[in-house]
């Protein structure tokens, strides 16, 4: 295993309260992202949906499920947790949609980026980040899933890199006190994108390959679109100039 390597991926959506997102944001990313990585695990990025003005998304990286549980464990009993959760508590209505996920591929794993350089970044996290996610025909993943990564690769232009291909992870929740959904197998396409421009460049791509899938009978439902607008510290955004915005944004960090 490779030392970026996160083998277990949440993909966590919450709710909170009317008007309290900004609150939330800045104080999840204030406290929250280097307790998990000194403990082992990564927060790739957070987000506010564009579309849910009462949507938070981010997504943690575990190594494994060992991990998974470990970290967690560690965490919700430690001091961090304990000095603020109260805070963050109170402004959470619901925190139980969240994928367990797994990289599709070993090469389509989700590389954690670089921290916000306060200096080259003074604006912080910039670029808009999209997960289209796609809930799977039963008895035919293996079909679907073919058939999606096809319509993947018409995704790749200019301002617009991918970030991973993601999959159900099929594993018992090693952590009950937090749930996660067993309602199908989900697909889920992450891409960063430099701009609106290339956001509303990508959209039709996107909505055909849906269309696509759900006609072939491959899909259980239609394709949801997240459109992430990153929080001011966000790992996963639009990187500064010096990284090639053409290339997958792993193979950039390996250089």
């Amino acid at each position: 295993m490779k030392p970026s390597r996160y083998d277990v991926i949440e993909l966590r959506r919450y709710t909170v309260a009317d008007g309290a997102r900004q609150q939330f944001s800045r104080c999840f990313e204030s406290w929250f992202p280097e307790a998990f990585q000194q403990l082992g695990a990564m927060v790739f990025g957070h987000f506010l949906e564009r579309e849910r003005a009462d949507h938070f998304t981010w997504l943690r990286g575990f190594r494994d499920m060992d991990a998974h549980a470990a970290v967690k464990q560690q965490f919700y009993a430690g001091p961090v947790w304990a000095e603020h959760r109260a805070v963050i508590n109170q402004m959470i209505l619901d925190s139980d949609n969240v994928l367990l996920l797994r990289p599709l591929h070993a090469d389509s794993d989700l590389a954690p980026l670089a921290a916000v350089d306060p200096v080259a970044e003074p604006l912080g996290a910039q670029g808009v980040v999209v997960a289209q996610i796609l809930k799977l025909a039963g008895g035919r993943a293996a079909q679907a899933t073919r058939a999606a990564e096809a319509c993947f690769q018409r995704y790749h232009g200019h301002g617009v890199v991918e970030a991973a291909i993601l999959v159900t992870l099929d594993e018992p929740n090693n952590y009950p006190q937090h749930p996660v959904r067993s309602d199908g197998n989900y697909l889920v396409w992450l891409g960063v994108l430099r701009d609106d421009a290339a956001l509303d460049a990508l959209r039709p791509q996107m909505g055909v390959a849906g269309v696509e899938l759900a006609a072939a009978g491959l899909l259980d439902g239609a394709a949801e679109l997240l459109v992430l607008d990153p929080g001011r510290r966000s790992r996963l955004r639009w990187m500064p100039a010096q990284v090639a915005a053409t290339r997958p944004l792993a193979a950039a960090l390996s250089d």
